[in-house]
């Protein structure tokens, strides 16, 4: 689904983000990126879903050389592509409903299986009932989860996540990344980047380890997939 060989990432002013990365991650696995700040996670998640391009290396993501996307088919090759920001991103003056839309109604969709995408993700996240609120008046893990269904929404092979938990307390975060799992467990391809070290090893799924842009070691629990 992923693989990474010889990445690198360089912006100007001398800054490498990425050196040298060498990483797979199979079609249905659920994976981790951790490491400190400036480690190059967001950088790794943004490459793969080419909203950066890398300098160097070869990065396939579901069969695709990201080389050969060309600008005017980048629409098209995020379609398979469901992409979380850790600040949710939210249009507060539209509903939930429309916030959750939009990828379908950029894509096309009709306005019955607009209302049928949109009301099954928002009914997975478990918020069919806010669906015509606004951003504003929900709670920060009910805005997340907003985000979630808004990812989803066009059924995506792969789901990026960039700090998903980031603003969350602790009992919020672990219900978000349950969440995450139950899209794992339909298939979903899922690569989540956190530093939050300690909630992501009771997850016990594969972590990836950067340091300074580098790979640093691969861990993997024996039930999950590697």
């Amino acid at each position: 689904m992923i693989r990474f060989t010889n990445v690198h990432m360089h912006y100007p002013g001398g800054i490498d983000a990425l050196k040298n990365i060498n990483m797979h991650i199979e079609q249905g696995a659920m994976a981790f990126v951790t490491g400190r700040s400036g480690a190059g996670k967001s950088t790794l998640l943004r490459l793969i879903a080419l909203i950066e391009r890398h300098t160097r290396g070869q990065i396939i993501v579901n069969g695709q050389n990201l080389e050969r996307v060309r600008r005017n088919r980048v629409a098209l090759f995020r379609r398979n592509i469901g992409f979380m920001f850790q600040d949710h991103r939210l249009l507060n003056d539209r509903t939930v409903f429309d916030n959750v839309a939009l990828p379908l109604v950029i894509a096309g969709h009709d306005h019955q299986e607009v209302k049928k995408r949109v009301q099954a993700a928002l009914d997975k996240v478990g918020l069919l009932s806010k669906q015509k609120s606004v951003p504003v008046t929900l709670s920060a893990g009910e805005q997340q989860r907003v985000g979630i269904a808004r990812a989803v929404v066009h059924r995506p092979a792969l789901l990026l996540a960039d700090e998903p938990t980031g603003n969350l307390d602790p009992a919020l975060s672990w219900e978000i990344m349950c969440l995450f799992e139950q899209f794992n467990q339909v298939g979903v391809t899922i690569l989540i980047a956190s530093h939050d070290l300690e909630m992501i090893k009771r997850m016990r799924k594969r972590i990836i380890t950067l340091r300074e842009g580098r790979t640093l070691t691969h861990v993997s629990d024996h039930h999950g997939k590697k």
